[in-house]
């Protein structure tokens, strides 16, 4: 009920906040190092998941994808907006796919140790 009673602060607002104009909420700021491991955990997760559906590959989904999973994990640890939650749970789903598929064919040492 408050929010009713609170006067309108900034153009057109009634919150009192600033207007982002975008679906993802942001701060405005930078954050470098959450960027990078959005980026870097989106792309083991895109390597993992495509290198996931040749058998003979499951070598390399299955680093890929336990790395993705590992760099996802601190990103979610350490992210501070929304957007960089929706890049690294993308990221984190291909990289589990693509681990899990790699360690069904084969795993991380499949060939390799005998």
């Amino acid at each position: 009920m408050a929010q009713t009673i609170r006067p309108a602060t900034g153009s057109g607002s009634t919150t009192g906040r600033r207007p982002t104009g975008s679906l993802f909420a942001t701060d405005g700021r930078p954050h470098p190092v959450q960027d990078v491991l959005m980026v870097v955990t989106g792309v083991l997760g895109i390597l993992a998941f495509v290198t996931a559906m040749f058998h003979h590959l499951h070598l390399i989904s299955s680093w890929a994808g336990l790395v993705g999973i590992l760099t996802g994990a601190y990103g979610q640890y350490i992210s501070k907006t929304t957007w960089e939650r929706f890049g690294l749970i993308m990221g984190l789903g291909a990289s589990a796919v693509g681990f899990y598929l790699g360690m069904a064919h084969g795993g991380l040492f499949g060939g390799v140790i005998t």
